[in-house]
Formats: C-alpha cells, structure tokens, sequence
C-alpha cells in the first residue's frame, strides 16, 4: 500500500434521509396530507363500523342498564346473552333464518351458474346480436325494482309460485349487474390461452370449463356475496309473495319482532344481530377472493 494510499482522508458517511412517504403514483406525500387521510379514514370507519358496535353493545345490556344514558355507554357493565335467548322465544327466528338461508343459498348457485354463463357468452362467443345483448343487460340494470314489482307480482301468480321460497328466488336468479361483472372478468382473460386451446382441439365447454372459468374465481366470489347479500337483505318482495308465517324469511320475521316489542330496544337489537352475523361470516371467508376479483371484474377499457 503506498504512502498516499495511507494518508488520504475517508470518505464523510453519507447523511441519512429520513424515510419518504408516497402514495400510488410516486408523489410524496406531506405530514398534513398523512393526518388528514387518517382522521377522513376513521370518520368513514366511525359511521359505518359505530352503528353496527353500538347494536351489538346493546344487545348484550340487561333489563336494568339504560341505553340513552347521558352520557352515552358503550360497554355493558355486564354482558348477557338473555335477549337473544327472549328474541327465539318470541318469535321461530331459527325458522326464518333457515327459510332466508334456502333463499340465499338458491340465489347464489342460480346467480354464479346463469352469471358465468352469460358473461362467457357475451365476452368470448361470437354471434349475431351481441352487442345488443350486452347493451339489454345495461339497460336492465336502469330499471328500478319497484317499476316493475307489480308486473313480477302477476307472473308468479300466474305460475301459481305465490307464497313459495320458489317465488322469492326466481325474480333475482340472475342479476345483470353480475352478468356484466362476469362478463369484464373473462374479458381480462388473455385470448391468446384460449386460441391454443383451440387450437388443441378444445371445443366452447372445455375452455369454458377448464380454461376461463378457473381464472375468474375472485369475480365468483364476489357475485357470490352480492348475491348472498341481496338475497338475505331482501324485505319487500318476499313481503308481497309470501303470506304463510312458516315461510317467512328473516326480514319479515324481525319486523314483526319490532312491531310487537318496539320499545324494548335490546330485543330489536339482538335480532338484528343474529341477521347480521351471517353477512360478516360470509365475507370474513371470502374477502380474498372478493378484494381479487374487484380488479377481475374491472370495467376493461
């Protein structure tokens, strides 16, 4: 080693940068950006996560604990499970439950098969007319329900479905907007997959089957909550179909429930607790997928 080599300085450590904060597209983002993103962040989490906290609170307060103290409580100071056990002795609300479950349950098997179906149709099949199909599917979904009730009303009264489950499900089997989900989903799809496939010798149900159904099970996932959801949720049509309480759905049940104990407010709570349950349930299993399909079913431009 030479003489210079020993007496030359080393090098100042390079400063530390403080870590930068960016958002999607590479911009930095200022302190006061970051705080105001949180505090809009909890606001949206406070009114959509509050309401359904402050039910479950009060459903699990005694008889002796008030509910619009001032100021508000929010813990119970002692939890109980007593008024969902009042809300099964008040009304068959396992009864309804199972009645909304055989409801959802047809209506996402129906709305999955018919969805898929139809969105491989309009985005792969060529044939005359497709454009205008898919725009028939665009246009059903500017139609408001209660526009066409009465006209949906008379069909099942004249298929003699009027106070069945049958007729609860078959006006909601298939729902456009999850046909033109399903439709963008296979969209996203490259060709090129499909066109060696036919090329191999796969006929229409094959690459259906094999090929594009596999690549859109987030999209699945997610017609198959919006179909649980809608089918659950639902109060008005199975209102005017139905008309014997032992085929009440859920819905139906917990407004009775209301109307006879409406000032008892654990008991409305505790009821609409058991309604939501299945909801949080469903979703908890199958939010990856339907986070993964949200870009499956993307609108392609």
């Amino acid at each position: 080693m030479s003489v210079v080599e020993k007496t030359r300085p080393a090098p100042p450590p390079a400063a530390v940068r403080e870590p930068r904060v960016t958002d999607e597209h590479g911009r930095r983002v200022r302190g006061w950006e970051l705080v105001l993103r949180y505090v809009l962040l909890l606001a949206v989490l406070t009114l959509t996560v509050g309401p359904f906290l402050w039910q479950l609170s009060t459903s699990l307060k005694g008889p002796t604990e008030g509910i619009f103290s001032s100021p508000p409580k929010f813990l119970p100071s002692r939890p109980t499970l007593h008024n969902y056990a009042r809300v099964a002795d008040t009304i068959p609300v396992w009864d309804y439950a199972s009645n909304s479950l055989k409801v959802a349950g047809a209506s996402v098997v129906t709305n999955c098969v018919g969805s898929a179906l139809a969105g491989y149709a309009l985005a792969r099949l060529r044939y005359r007319g497709r454009r205008v199909a898919t725009l028939v599917f665009i246009l059903a979904m500017l139609v408001p329900v209660e526009g066409i009730i009465i006209a949906q009303f008379t069909t099942m009264r004249e298929l003699g479905l009027n106070n069945t489950l049958i007729g609860v499900v078959l006006p909601g089997s298939i729902g456009a907007m999850n046909v033109l989900l399903m439709r963008n989903a296979f969209l996203n799809v490259p060709q090129e997959i499909e066109d060696a496939a036919f090329v191999d010798g796969a006929n229409a149900w094959q690459r259906f089957l094999r090929i594009a159904l596999p690549s859109v099970k987030g999209t699945l996932a997610v017609v198959a909550i919006f179909a649980f959801m809608g089918a659950w949720d639902d109060f008005l049509w199975p209102l005017l179909v139905l008309s014997d309480p032992s085929r009440f759905t859920l819905t139906i049940g917990l407004n009775y429930l209301h109307g006879t104990f409406a000032n008892d407010e654990r008991l409305v709570a505790a009821g609409t607790i058991i309604a939501v349950a299945p909801l949080i349930a469903l979703f908890a299993c199958l939010q990856r997928y339907f986070f993964r399909g949200v870009g499956e079913g993307a609108v392609k431009g």
